[in-house]
């Protein structure tokens, strides 16, 4: 799979930048507003929600992750994997779902994780990664269900749980493979050579080799969860032909819902009758 084209033709670096800067897409107007309803919307979602903020899930880095929405019997659980290309945002930002899912008897997992170019591409992953392990160890003891995990996020989330999706990382961490029971990344990036030429790359410092090696579509392996590739219509081209390409190859369901952006398609999770909340709710339903 090789997105630095479409089919037919190699992109110059003008056009890359217009597929992948969605940023400048959406206007800097627009993307103020958005990123001050991802905070606004993810404080009311878990004010007064039963849980437990702020615990450190590896030791290693120190960093935090946040356990929403619990009660009773242990529940399946969203771990909901942030974007900002790999830079920008926090949990903070990233629990508008959580009172939706709490309602509907599922808990939420937002994760920190450090930002680059303080942690390399590849920690950032494994911290990624950890966080999951944690919640497969210590689930339990927080009314999280170990065995019914299901990983999403957006943008870089969305790479970074095709990262938690594929094989070969799980017996390090003493897991088992199918950890991560079903997945649902949002306008993700499965192959990160194009980045290497691109203004992404100014804090990433990746190579062709070392994003060959981070790319999910590339490392795939033989298993395959249940997934629902989730896009907005109205996203940067560049996200829009990765999402079809790794569903072409990974399966599951490519999910391209209408009259959304890049940015807004995940504040749809706080609404249970929106598109991708009956379909998250159906993924989750279904492990």
């Amino acid at each position: 799979m090789d997105v630095h084209a479409w089919p037919g033709r190699e992109l110059s670096d003008e056009e890359l930048d217009v597929a992948y800067n969605v940023r400048r897409k959406a206007g800097e107007e627009l993307f103020g507003e958005l990123m001050a309803r991802y905070r606004a919307e993810s404080a009311k979602a878990v004010e007064g929600l039963p849980g437990s903020p702020g615990v450190r899930y590896d030791e290693a880095s120190g960093e935090l992750l946040d356990v929403w929405g619990t009660g009773g019997a242990p529940r399946p659980v969203f771990v909901f994997v942030h974007g900002g290309y790999w830079k920008a945002l926090s949990r903070a930002e990233s629990a508008f779902m959580a009172r939706m899912l709490h309602e509907r008897g599922v808990a939420t997992v937002v994760p920190d994780y450090t930002l680059a170019p303080e942690a390399t591409l590849e920690e950032i992953v494994r911290q990624v990664r950890a966080s999951v392990a944690w919640i497969w160890r210590h689930g339990r003891e927080h009314g999280l269900d170990p065995d019914r995990i299901v990983v999403g996020g957006s943008s870089a989330g969305g790479h970074l749980t095709g990262m938690t999706m594929v094989d070969g990382w799980q017996g390090e961490l003493g897991l088992p493979v199918d950890v991560v029971k079903a997945a649902m990344p949002f306008s993700g990036l499965f192959d990160l050579r194009p980045l290497t030429r691109v203004y992404v790359n100014e804090w990433l410092g990746l190579d062709v080799e070392r994003a060959a090696a981070l790319s999910p579509g590339l490392v795939a392996g033989a298993r395959r969860c249940p997934a629902v590739i989730a896009v907005a219509a109205e996203d940067g081209t560049g996200f829009v032909e990765q999402s079809r390409r790794f569903q072409a190859q990974w399966g599951g369901e490519l999910l391209v819902v209408p009259e959304r952006n890049h940015f807004d398609i995940v504040l749809d999770l706080g609404d249970p009758d929106t598109l991708v909340s009956r379909k998250l709710l159906a993924l989750i339903q279904s492990i």
